[in-house]
């Protein structure tokens, strides 16, 4: 009797486990991918007309920027410090995306970009990191990058010697 009630205890185990699978979530990647869109060119656009509370409200608060010199790794509160002077003036940055991929992983919460972007540095490329909470869509990860023919990248290496030498001493420390 003892073996019957253990079977039939691990059965209805079994089968409430079974019941409380997730359904996997249908994820419209046009809706998202707009979604998405919208987002990054508000927050472009936020940027260029020195909006600073919709600029910072794209991101989420554990946000990474990575700007374009090797020593911008900036946390979201760190970048907020930096970048208030700028938005403060009246024009913080003004980029304009000219292309763009996005790439939504499979349940619909996380989504990865890269684009060209028309800058008063030239064109750069910024690619990043989304994620999907409550319905709203925030970046939580971003990097800015110079764009160098590769024809030119011996006389970037020139230029960039001495600075990257000293920057690699430091972070030998």
């Amino acid at each position: 009797m003892k073996k019957v009630i253990y079977f039939l205890v691990l059965g209805v185990l079994f089968l409430n486990c079974e019941s409380k699978k997730e359904v996997p979530k249908t994820v419209d990647s046009n809706i998202e991918k707009t979604a998405i869109n919208t987002v990054l060119n508000t927050w472009h656009k936020s940027a260029a007309e020195a909006n600073f509370e919709t600029y910072f409200n794209a991101m989420t608060a554990e946000s990474i920027f990575i700007g374009t010199d090797a020593s911008e790794n900036w946390k979201n509160a760190a970048f907020k410090e930096f970048s208030k002077p700028y938005f403060d003036k009246g024009k913080a940055w003004s980029f304009t995306s000219v292309e763009r991929n996005i790439y939504i992983y499979k349940n619909g919460e996380i989504a990865w970009f890269d684009e060209l972007l028309e800058t008063q540095m030239g064109i750069c490329r910024g690619s990043g990191v989304l994620i999907k909470n409550d319905d709203i869509w925030k970046i939580e990860h971003y990097v800015l990058s110079l764009t160098i023919p590769n024809d030119n990248m011996d006389a970037v290496k020139l230029i960039n010697k001495e600075k990257d030498s000293l920057l690699l001493k430091k972070l030998e420390k």
